[in-house]
């Protein structure tokens, strides 16, 4: 066994998974684990950042683009509580982030003494946010933790985990041996199971599917699957893309809502149909197929049908193997092209949002990368976006948290750094993270910032003005130049008023391959909520079959 530091086994167990990039902020309490960084020859990349929330957006992004396991790394305390919003966010979109959290002085833990950082019951702190958490005691015991917390990252549903390390123990020399990655754990589909659900959807008359997050590496299997079926495929959010918005059976979120009501049978795919089954209204007539990685998910909301606990692509290839035995002939739908026609039609009406997604859309490349803030327009984006494959569109999810947008697409940025980034923020969100053009210009990250400003966080404001009397209080905002600002950090800067002169700045600023931001002067824009708020459309105000 090598002699070694905690701080090298831990860098030598990363390196042996494959992750060559750590996102981090320096502080006294993870000194050794710098300089195990330092004296790396160049294997493992420092990304450090102005603030401990974008080292931990940074490792978000780059999770939620390749779908693979990051490494972030922060001081205890407020360190780690600074981050703590990125980890909840990876906790909701089932990122599989790793967190290493310095810690105070091992013989210190649980007394009180006031250290510096001391934060009562990290640990605890740290399980109510990752599926994982565990404190490293030694060299020696480093390594297999390590392993062990990226391999229940990726175990059954993805999810953020945790490791904290004494500051005194990550310096501290002794026995250790990197340990080889462990083997993800993930069940195989039940094959009694399968036949059930091929049955049920084969004899469905008007299929639908919904997919989520966790059918992102299936998106293949789903596509065949569906066009069997002649099943619209609903996404919002993260599984925009699994079939390319231009597919005629790719349905968002509000054709989805009015499909449900006539739908006979419905397979949930790597999803929580959380819209669909506690607001849209469920009923006995509705049969229910889940397919998910993660059984508690399957029951949160009403038993199904069927229960088919597996990862979506094998799932899903199961399923391609076995429906073309029970599959009924099926036509085109006229009420799907009926539905897609309304929503087109009302999305006509949403301007200028529709514009400036247009201008995006044209500027962009294929493959090119949107990460969404909480914005008008990224409200309007996640239903309306024209997107061609997973991972091109990245949404916070549920969490819907204000200003995580540029730390993540700077994240993006790194770990696919051929690729165009595009932050599409507001001016309340940016403020968020602004200071990291300092981090975009020192790594050169050429992510592209479009700031749309309306002098307001603007959805805080509507909802004043609509449903308080129009007593504004707290909505307002006092902005910089934020051109002059981009420049004074050595970033190219653009100020545009229109949806064409969106396009023309964002053409140029991607051409240029630097960090840039676009400041785009707008008003107050038209609600997108009647698309955005889940109607009921079947079944009793608060049905719900037996509870398992």
């Amino acid at each position: 066994m090598p002699h070694m530091t905690t701080a090298e086994a831990v860098l030598e167990t990363l390196l042996a998974h494959g992750l060559s990039t750590l996102y981090a902020l320096p502080g006294i309490h993870n000194d050794a684990l710098f300089d195990a960084i330092a004296r790396s020859e160049g294997r493992m990349r420092l990304l450090h950042t102005r603030h401990e929330q974008t080292a931990a957006y940074m490792a978000l992004g780059a999770a939620l683009a390749t779908g693979r396991p990051q490494a972030f790394a922060t001081v205890p305390g407020p360190g780690l509580l600074n981050a703590s919003a990125a980890l909840l966010t990876a906790y909701g979109l089932g990122a599989p982030v790793l967190a290493l959290v310095g810690q105070i002085p091992a013989e210190a833990l649980d007394r009180g003494w006031g250290h510096l950082h001391e934060l009562p019951d990290q640990l605890g702190l740290m399980r109510h946010l990752t599926k994982f958490a565990a404190r490293i005691p030694s060299p020696a015991a480093a390594p297999g933790l390590v392993a062990r917390a990226l391999a229940e990252a990726q175990s059954f549903r993805s999810r953020p985990v945790a490791l904290e390390c004494p500051v005194d123990v990550w310096g501290r020399a002794g026995m250790a041996t990197p340990a080889a990655p462990l083997a993800p754990v993930r069940p195989e589909p039940d094959p009694e199971a399968v036949e059930a659900a091929a049955r049920l959807l084969g004899a469905a008359e008007r299929p639908l599917i919904l997919a989520g997050g966790g059918a992102l590496e299936a998106a293949p299997e789903l596509r065949a699957l569906a066009e069997m079926l002649q099943a619209p495929v609903v996404t919002y959010r993260r599984g925009r893309g699994l079939l390319p918005t231009t597919h005629p059976l790719a349905a968002s979120m509000p054709v989805g809502n009015a499909l449900w009501a006539r739908a006979d049978a419905v397979l949930g795919v790597g999803t929580r149909m959380h819209f669909a089954q506690s607001l849209w209204g469920t009923d006995p007539e509705l049969k229910i197929v889940r397919l998910d990685i993660d059984a508690e998910e399957i029951t949160r909301f009403r038993r199904p049908d069927v229960a088919l606990e597996a990862d979506a692509a094998p799932g899903l290839r199961a399923l391609l193997a076995a429906l073309p035995a029970h599959n009924r002939r099926r036509v085109p739908r006229e009420d799907v092209a009926a539905a897609q026609a309304a929503f087109a039609d009302r999305l006509s009406r949403q301007e200028p949002q529709m514009s400036y997604l247009r201008a995006l859309r044209a500027a962009l490349p294929e493959d090119g990368i949107v990460v969404e803030d909480v914005t008008q327009v990224g409200f309007v984006g996640r239903l309306a976006f024209p997107v061609s494959a997973p991972r091109r569109y990245l949404s916070p999810g549920y969490q819907d948290n204000l200003g995580w947008a540029y730390g993540a697409a700077l994240g993006v940025q790194a770990a696919l750094p051929g690729r165009a980034v595009v932050a599409l923020c507001g001016d309340g969100g940016f403020l968020y993270q602004a200071q990291e053009l300092a981090s975009a210009m020192r790594h050169d990250l050429p992510v592209v910032a479009v700031v749309f400003e309306d002098g307001a966080f603007g959805n805080v404001r509507r909802i004043q003005e609509e449903h308080y009397g129009n007593r504004l209080i707290g909505c307002d905002l006092a902005n910089p130049d934020f051109v002059a600002f981009a420049h004074s950090f050595g970033a190219n800067a653009f100020r545009v008023a229109d949806p064409a002169g969106l396009q023309r700045a964002l053409a140029e600023a991607l051409a240029a391959r630097a960090p840039a931001l676009i400041a785009v002067k707008v008003g107050e824009m038209p609600s997108p909520w009647d698309m955005l708020t889940p109607r009921r459309v079947r079944g009793q105000e608060g049905w719900r079959s037996v509870q398992p």
